[in-house]
């Protein structure tokens, strides 16, 4: 029988050190253990943590925490935005699996944010599709869309970048409050945590900040 959910700092600490495993190149028994219990996670799932994160392939959030089958409800969408259907995958999370930690996953070189960088330094015609992702991303950027960075600065234009992704995982994270009264509620009310983290592609590190959520 299963105990008790993980509180937020409890889930929040289990992700610190999952990442220290993969940054270090370990893989825990747990997470391989846990793929020959596929027929056991096929009846029922209890994940302690929602991770909303980019779709770029090199950032997938099973492998960055080290965690195996069924330890984590991942929403994956270039960008990490929130939409409502990301809200509402969310909603459904917390409410039917009692999760109190919610994570926007955020990482360096992001596809999604280039583009929305480009489309601000050099508009043009792009798919309604598209659109549905730059301009989600585009208000998160404030001042830093301004910043035009010279074409051979590379560390200014890296640092602009960088500087983007994170405050969109921070606007993010203020979106699913703002844009649903349920997780708003649980976080007053039932100890629910969203915090945003940064993914480096090099090193492997997650560096964890409280969004403003």
């Amino acid at each position: 029988m299963q105990g008790p959910q993980l509180d937020a700092e409890q889930a929040l600490a289990r992700l610190r050190e999952g990442n220290r495993r993969f940054v270090d190149h370990v893989v825990s028994l747990e997470a391989l253990l846990s793929h020959a219990r596929r027929e056991d996670h096929a009846r029922a799932q209890r994940p302690f943590a929602v991770i909303l994160g980019c779709s770029d392939s090199r950032a997938p959030a099973e492998f960055v925490f080290d965690q195996g089958l069924g330890d984590l409800f991942v929403i994956r969408v270039a960008g990490n935005i929130a939409a409502p259907s990301q809200i509402g995958s969310v909603e459904f999370a917390v409410a039917r699996f009692g999760i109190r930690l919610v994570v926007v996953l955020g990482h360096s070189n992001c596809g999604a944010i280039q583009a929305t960088l480009e489309a601000v330094d050099h508009p043009q015609e792009v798919s309604p599709a598209l659109h549905a992702i730059v301009d989600r991303i585009m208000p998160a950027l404030g001042d830093i869309a301004h910043g035009h960075a010279h074409p051979h600065d590379d560390d200014a234009r890296d640092r602009r970048a960088h500087d983007a992704m994170r405050a969109n995982v921070s606007y993010t994270a203020a979106r699913l409050r703002a844009d649903s009264t349920y997780l708003d509620r649980m976080c007053d009310e039932q100890g629910l945590s969203i915090v945003g983290a940064d993914y480096d592609l090099s090193s492997g590190v997650v560096d964890f900040f409280h969004a403003a959520a």
